[in-house]
């Protein structure tokens, strides 16, 4: 058995698409992949996002398949869309317990979860994973004001990373 340090990453695709554009830069998704193979053996990388189903195109569905073909494991389930009090449509898609019961499956073949979101209502899932001996890394920005990553999760979490200190090492270059 190897001695390097086993790597699930768990991307909340709406949360870091956010994160990243209140930054002001992409995300190159094959650089990030890269950024951790080089930390340790990376067991899965699972993107989690909602889609709208019956939409002839969506903007997000290039994304998914190049993930798709490019060793992501992508987890989509259908957004719901609804018009509020106020008439205007909105949209909503969340996938958390999806993304809570992948980390929990995955927690006794992994030593390392790296969990990009700043989303809260993680931070009972970090402190699960935490128990099996997994140590729990959240990546989001407290760059931003307010910051994008809940008090509670900050707290719980073993260590959090910064975006825009991960930025330079995964962003995607500007297209010519």
């Amino acid at each position: 058995m190897s001695d390097q340090e086993r790597i699930a990453l768990f991307i909340d695709g709406a949360n870091l698409y956010a994160a990243a554009r209140s930054l002001g830069f992409d995300i190159d998704y094959g650089r990030l992949l890269r950024e951790f193979e080089q930390q340790g053996r990376l067991v899965r990388a699972f993107y989690y996002t909602a889609v709208i189903e019956d939409e002839e195109f969506s903007s997000i569905r290039p994304l998914i398949d190049w993930l798709d073909y490019n060793s992501y494991a992508v987890v989509t389930r259908p957004a719901k869309i609804f018009v509020d009090a106020m008439g205007h449509r909105k949209i909503k898609g969340n996938m958390d317990v999806e993304l809570a019961v992948d980390a929990m499956g995955m927690a006794d073949h992994i030593d390392h979860m790296w969990l990009f979101s700043g989303d809260g209502d993680f931070r009972s899932l970090v402190e699960a994973v935490q128990r099996k001996g997994v140590r729990v890394s959240v990546v989001s920005t407290t760059t931003t004001r307010p910051p994008m990553i809940a008090d509670e999760l900050k707290r719980q979490a073993d260590e959090v990373v910064d975006l825009i200190d991960l930025a330079g090492r995964i962003r995607r270059d500007p297209q010519p």
